[in-house]
């Protein structure tokens, strides 16, 4: 795992200091690669690039980066693992690289990938990686440069333009520090990012700068010069299509043979993915995916496998003791960590940095901290992530169809009547109703705030189709276009019917919308900062690209049983633990941020959220988050994750404008 950086200015550069420049760009990655940096400067064509260098294959200096190709024609910076380097040096020692018999410098998958390059060109050798990776490539001969990234996008790539520069690196840390960097706040991107907590690729938080896409490459060449715009971006492999393909082609095994089928892959993942010169271990929460992740882990080690997991000491939110037990059974060796509010509220301060974007999921403190954990005895951890979107593990797959399917026998107009009927009472008003009756409730319907949840259901009744139920429950500002100050909502994949999945089941439907969203825009975004920020490389053995197309062959019965999500996966793990020890309700990852805000974090949330601030600032109109503080400090409202977002937003601009 590394940091990537660099620039092109066609006109050309000086050497020293455009070597002294990228350096500096670098050098911002740092904590992305402790163990080794260099630059390498193209001074005619004007190209600079950089590394920040974690160690994990080939410790060597034949490691190092920027390298160059065997012929000399390649430059390449690369952040990344491809499993199958192995492979495709076998592969290409039966072609020779580029015709020519290969001889190796060193072991390093980055050598690997330059031979592969230099033999079967760019798109044939992206379409060949099992991996996880984002790179810059420089034609020396042709003056092209390509930027890539994984099919699932578990590494970060951004590029755009400065100052008539063309600029990229892992992060946006790295271009900020290129000379005259002022490009503007794009209010686009904040207006996304107040509805879903994230920034959605191809996005970013600055204008004419942009993330790269999943499953895509860029290239750009001399005559291109300073146009500002995002490239011809080419997609190499589309989840859009595996997925349709997989509908097309359903696996026709039964159930028996869909769970060795499963089984073999994801071994055959971990073998991959196991691979490193440097201790590695895994995370593990005690639920499905990270247990079934971790049994067969432990399945193909000769010794026991390095656990981590942290609790917490309020109980809805610690799954410790569920972690412990499984670990004891597989015999894994393990260690956890209890951390105190303190200790998580530590973490609050370094998130504009560690994010180095808005970023609001509150599970970015937990997971943060469990990667401290590992830190301490690993270089590299395996995480269960994915197994929700490929398998059908989100609670709202389970009841948002029966919610659609008892609203749809209901007229439009009627829905519509009995929802603003239900908002003419105001929560509280709702609660004060609830309290008279709620000793006389059966116990699984006495709940906190009613009146809360009784709005946030009203609101679904005017839907008029099931995706937009969909984007409801997905979303934490309904109106962000409201909010920000000229802010406008450009559209995405899950308002934009065109790029939904056709498919007659809307929980295939969800899944699909889920992958190329929430799971790269949020969770990997989550775990890579979080992880790299201590400098600890993440691997995610279920987002191999053949298990995810194995996943979208399976019919919907495979994934969804008896109103249970994830039954494939569950088949497979009970094969290694008992089905006791896994049995219980999904928990989320999460942190008492309702709690907080109206405790320890009060003082620091009101002089984040204070009008006369809001105002000056000139990003977002005051009165509907003054409005929703309040609510929230009377406990009228739970509005955690709506004043998150915007808590996360004024961190961020304060630390960057500081």
């Amino acid at each position: 795992m590394c940091g990537l950086t660099g620039f092109w200015q066609p006109d050309g550069v000086h050497p020293d200091a455009a070597a002294a420049q990228v350096r500096r760009m670098a050098d911002a990655l740092r904590h992305r690669g402790p163990d080794d940096g260099g630059v390498w400067v193209d001074a005619d064509a004007g190209l600079a690039l950089g590394h920040r260098r974690l160690s994990i294959l080939d410790l060597s200096p034949a490691g190092h980066q920027p390298m160059l190709s065997a012929c000399g024609r390649w430059a390449i910076v690369f952040n990344g693992e491809i499993y199958n380097h192995l492979e495709l040096r076998e592969a290409l020692a039966k072609v020779g690289a580029g015709g020519t018999a290969l001889t190796w410098r060193g072991h390093s998958d980055t050598e690997t990938l330059l031979a592969a390059i230099e033999t079967w060109g760019i798109r044939a050798t992206l379409e060949k990686l099992v991996g996880m990776f984002a790179f810059a490539l420089w034609d020396r001969q042709a003056r092209t440069l390509t930027l890539a990234r994984d099919r699932m996008g578990e590494k970060p790539l951004y590029y755009g333009w400065v100052k008539g520069a063309l600029v990229f690196a892992s992060e946006l840390k790295a271009i900020r520090v290129f000379p005259g960097f002022d490009n503007a706040i794009e209010r686009r991107a904040l207006t996304l990012f107040l509805r879903h907590n994230n920034i959605p690729a191809p996005w970013s938080i600055y204008q004419n700068i942009w993330k790269l896409p999943p499953g895509c490459f860029v290239q750009f060449t001399a005559q291109d010069g300073t146009a500002v715009g995002q490239g011809r971006v080419e997609t190499y492999w589309s989840l859009r299509y595996v997925a349709e393909a997989g509908l097309r082609g359903p696996f026709p095994g039964a159930d028996a043979e869909a769970v060795e089928e499963l089984e073999r892959l994801l071994k055959q993942s971990l073998i991959g993915q196991m691979m490193a010169d440097v201790p590695l271990g895994a995370f593990l929460s005690g639920g499905i995916d990270s247990s079934t992740v971790v049994a067969l882990m432990q399945s193909l080690s000769s010794r026991p496998v390095k656990t981590f997991t942290i609790g917490f000491h309020e109980g809805e939110y610690d799954e410790a003791q569920h972690a412990r037990a499984v670990a004891r059974h597989l015999g894994t060796d393990h260690a956890e960590w209890y951390v105190t509010p303190r200790d998580a509220l530590d973490v609050i301060p370094k998130l504009p940095t560690l994010y180095d974007e808005p970023f609001a999921d509150s599970s970015q403190i937990p997971t943060h901290l469990v990667s401290i954990l590992a830190r301490r005895q690993v270089t590299v951890a395996l995480s269960g992530d994915g197994g929700d979107e490929l398998f059908g593990g989100y609670n709202r797959y389970f009841w948002e169809q029966s919610l659609w399917r008892k609203l749809s026998c209901v007229p439009l107009p009627l829905r519509r009547v009995a929802g603003s009927a239900v908002k003419s009472l105001s929560p509280a008003a709702w609660n004060r109703l609830y309290g008279i009756v709620h000793g006389l409730l059966p116990a699984r319907y006495r709940f906190r705030l009613p009146g809360d949840k009784l709005h946030k259901a009203a609101a679904l009744f005017a839907a008029d189709r099931p995706e937009e139920i969909y984007l409801r429950l997905v979303s934490h500002w309904e109106d962000p276009a409201a909010v920000v100050i000229r802010g406008e909502e450009p559209r995405t994949p899950i308002t934009d019917p065109s790029a939904w999945l056709d498919c007659p089941d809307f929980e295939q439907r969800m899944m699909y919308l889920d992958a190329i969203t929430y799971l790269p825009d949020d969770i990997l975004v989550k775990v890579d900062r979080a992880a790299m920020g201590v400098s600890l490389e993440t691997r995610v053995p279920l987002l191999d690209h053949r298990i995810v197309e194995f996943a979208w062959r399976l019919p919907l019965s495979m994934k969804i049983r008896e109103g249970q999500g994830k039954w494939l996966l569950r088949q497979l793990l009970y094969k290694h633990v008992p089905k006791e020890l896994i049995e219980r309700p999904k928990m989320g990852f999460g942190v008492p941020i309702d709690h907080w805000l109206r405790g320890p974090l009060r003082e620091w949330a009101e002089d984040l959220l204070a009008e006369e601030r809001l105002r000056r600032e000139g990003f977002f109109d005051p009165a509907p988050i003054r409005r929703r503080w309040a609510e929230h400090l009377s406990g009228q409202r739970n509005w955690q994750f709506l004043l998150w977002d915007v808590l996360m937003w004024q961190a961020w601009y304060g630390a960057t404008t500081t």
